[in-house]
């Protein structure tokens, strides 16, 4: 009766608190689980910021249109006001020449800026990957 008393203790005592063997199994079902709740909630933000972001874009797209409208009738406006002092073929052929140099301009400033942006290749951190790759090669013999 004492052997069947431990063995019943033995029993009630596994019961309470499973073993690690037990608790490894359980972790191992329920991660992969896991992993696929925390997959369907990232891609439901996604999705939900990617709509937000499509909107604020097509709203920054109809902005564009809007301001480029409005400055295309600055620009006729400026035809028409120095049309008052000068022929209407002169002002429109003075407007469209300071509206090219001002594009020139621009344009020659862009190039620049693209130029000190060349090469596109991330030099220090392939340099920096370099120095670690051959540190790795001294180090092993």
């Amino acid at each position: 009766m004492t052997q069947q008393g431990r063995v019943g203790t033995g029993a009630a005592q596994r019961t309470e608190e499973p073993t690690v063997g037990a608790l490894v199994h359980q972790l191992s079902e329920e991660i992969p689980e896991l992993v696929r709740s925390e997959i369907r909630l990232a891609q439901a933000e996604v999705t939900e910021k990617g709509r937000r972001v499509g909107i604020g874009l097509g709203m920054f797209s109809v902005a564009g249109l809007l301001a480029f409208f409005g400055v295309a009738t600055l620009v006729a406006t400026a035809v028409i006001g120095l049309a008052e002092a000068v022929p209407a073929w002169l002002s429109a052929l003075i407007v469209a020449v300071a509206l090219l140099v001002a594009a020139a301009a621009v344009g020659l400033l862009g190039k620049h800026k693209v130029g000190e942006g060349q090469p596109l290749k991330p030099e220090r951190a392939v340099a920096g990957v370099q120095e670690d790759i051959a540190t790795l090669k001294e180090v092993r013999p």
